[in-house]
This record gives structure tokens, sequence and C-alpha cells, in this order.
């Protein structure tokens, strides 16, 4: 590979040709998984968040509450 040949021609580089789907990949497999949106990446966060606020509450209820007012 020589030193003056183009970046877009040269195999490994990053640029439009690094855009396409994979090779065992179909234009249209790939158009179809960004379609659908990332439900998985949705049902973790709101599973995380979910077992934040059940956490807070216990910590609220269990801990707080019984001790009284701080006044």
């Amino acid at each position: 590979m020589a030193i003056d040949e183009p970046i877009a021609a040269r195999p490994n580089a990053a640029g439009p040709t690094a855009a396409r789907p994979a090779d065992g990949a179909s234009a249209s497999a790939a158009a179809d998984a960004l379609r659908n949106g990332p439900i998985g990446a949705f049902a973790v966060a709101s599973i995380a968040a979910g077992l934040l606020l059940l956490g807070w509450l216990a910590f609220y209820f269990l801990l707080f509450l019984p001790r009284g007012a701080s006044g």
C-alpha cells in the first residue's frame, strides 16, 4: 500500500466504508433492527429506576418514619 494512496481506498480506514453493515448482514436486516429501536435498553433502564425507587421507599418507610420528626 503506497503512502500516496487515498485513505478511502485503504481497506481498514475509517470513513464511508466503515458505516456499511457487516458482511453477514444485509442492508434490510440492519434497517429492521434500527427501526424497532432500543427496546431492551429501555427495559433495563426502567427496571433499574424501579428498583431505585423501591429502595428509596424502603428507606423512607422503614428507617426515616419510625424515627419520628427531627426537631
